[in-house]
């Protein structure tokens, strides 16, 4: 009887005891940062998942914080994977400046599957050499042309969508935008049927993009991979198409990011495989619609909540608008007058991150404050709580765009693009995007919220849960 009660009594306790004192003094077992790993398999997946269901994503890590003891970094298990929470701007210096040397770009097994090889899934020299031959189709010199397409595309969503409406849905419809320039710019796909056709794939794949990447009729990741190959078969004819155009001197090599991929090699002079081209089709339509979609349906709300704010914006864009004759185009210098608007964009981005934070893989053992994470661990940095950090912005719940004024916030405490050598590589875009629908929309509209106290959630997007609908008027001219 007492050899059976120290097997299963003592035993496991002194076990326990020998673990602990070989974590706390580095021999043996690596000094892992305090935490646990929750569940089997699951880890703490659900909580992760349940707190960005909640609308504060931050709350996961700051109760982890707190429970452990922790000051900026913890260890849990997320995604099937043993994981690293590195928080605020000394964990971002340190993913973001380490990238490809320490460590390197991770994905869910969900999203590589979906989006195979591409620009958001390689990494090290060969994610340099992608990226790279995307570089052109996003400098300054290319993105100053398509000021002028974004201004018509948006004045013909504003004509078709919202004049003489009395309500409408903000989310689905700024998706509904955001999509069809995507479209525009990067394909040129004008053909509405098309872009309806693969807007509503396209929305489905969305919601299985970080999920358990179970195959299986029903869940979430299947559907999405459904609707992954239904828009590669759109994509792959659009591709031969172009090929023949570009063969047969009727399409430009610049006309668009297709074009680019197509007529263009990489520094090593090879040209992009067609399953690739497809792939990162995929991709940038995924990081250059939803992401912005969500950001311009917050800024609705906000401007809907904040007058003062909207008419200061109105201001600005009205001295814009008055520089021009009518039927003119914005332009490049248009856009760097509005500075303002760009910092209430900001400010919203700052409590509402579009990306709530983001992965790496560790190429190695690290060394970080006092503790190891050993080579393979994933790690995560989170712009949601970076962003609320009482020690970093002052009240920062409060709705404050004077923050952006002079220098900003301190380096690496304001991170809705990431940083590093994997800053979104269309931030510049995006920016262009907003600000033209924001000038376009400001002074042709007025609105108000139907719901003032709709809940946003984050799914992975945040997203009002009702999808905005608010109450739509022309603005008066008095």
């Amino acid at each position: 009887m007492s050899v059976v009660l120290i097997l299963v009594f003592i035993f496991p306790l002194l076990l326990l005891l020998l673990l602990k004192r070989y974590s706390s003094s580095g021999h043996g077992v690596p000094s892992l940062p305090p935490g646990t790993f929750g569940w089997p398999f699951l880890g703490e997946s659900r909580e992760f998942v349940h707190a960005n269901l909640c609308g504060f994503p931050e709350r996961f890590i700051l109760d982890r914080l707190s429970k452990h003891g922790a000051s900026s970094v913890f260890t849990t298990s997320l995604l099937g994977e043993k994981m690293a929470v590195l928080c605020g701007p000394t964990g971002n210096k340190f993913l973001f400046s380490n990238e490809g040397k320490k460590v390197a770009l991770w994905w869910p097994a969900s999203v590589t599957a979906l989006m195979g090889p591409s620009l958001i899934t390689k990494s090290g020299e060969e994610g340099r050499v992608e990226k790279k031959a995307f570089a052109g189709f996003f400098s300054p010199d290319t993105l100053m042309r398509c000021v002028a397409t974004m201004d018509e595309v948006t004045r013909g969503h504003l004509l078709s969508r919202w004049a003489g409406k009395e309500k409408l849905e903000t989310y689905p419809t700024m998706k509904l935008y955001t999509f069809e320039l995507a479209c525009r710019l990067f394909m040129s796909i004008t053909d509405p049927q098309l872009i309806s056709e693969l807007a509503f794939h396209f929305n489905i794949f969305l919601k299985g993009v970080i999920t358990l990447p179970i195959n299986f009729p029903g869940t979430r990741f299947y559907r999405a991979r459904k609707a992954a190959e239904a828009i590669k078969k759109e994509l792959r004819k659009l591709v031969n198409q172009r090929r023949k155009e570009l063969e047969e001197k009727t399409a430009s090599p610049s006309q668009d990011l297709l074009s680019h991929l197509l007529a263009n090699a990489d520094e090593n002079g090879k040209f992009m495989p067609e399953i690739e081209i497809l792939n990162n089709m995929l991709n940038l339509l995924f990081a250059g619609h939803d992401t912005s979609s969500s950001a311009l349906t917050l800024v609705i709300k906000y401007l809907a909540e904040l007058p003062q704010v909207l008419e200061k914006v109105l201001a600005e864009q009205k001295e814009i608008a008055a520089s021009k004759l009518p039927g003119d185009s914005l332009t490049w210098d248009d856009i760097q007058k509005m500075r303002y608007s760009w910092n209430v964009i900001s400010e919203v981005m700052r409590l509402n991150p579009p990306v709530a934070g983001s992965f790496r893989e560790a190429l190695v053992d690290i060394k970080y404050e006092g503790y190891t994470i050993p080579k393979g661990w994933k790690m995560y940095w989170s712009a949601a709580v970076t962003h609320k950090d009482p020690k970093l912005h002052h009240a920062p719940t409060n709705f404050d765009e004077s923050r952006f004024e002079g220098s900003g916030p301190q380096p690496f405490s304001y991170v809705p693009f990431g940083g590093g050598p994997r800053m979104c590589l269309g931030k510049e875009f995006a920016r262009l995007e907003m600000l033209v629908f924001l000038h376009n929309l400001v002074k042709s509209f007025e609105w108000d919220l139907v719901n003032p106290v709709e809940r946003i959630v984050y799914d992975p997007m945040p997203i009002p849960v009702d999808g905005l609908p608010i109450r739509v008027r022309p603005l008066s001219k008095a």
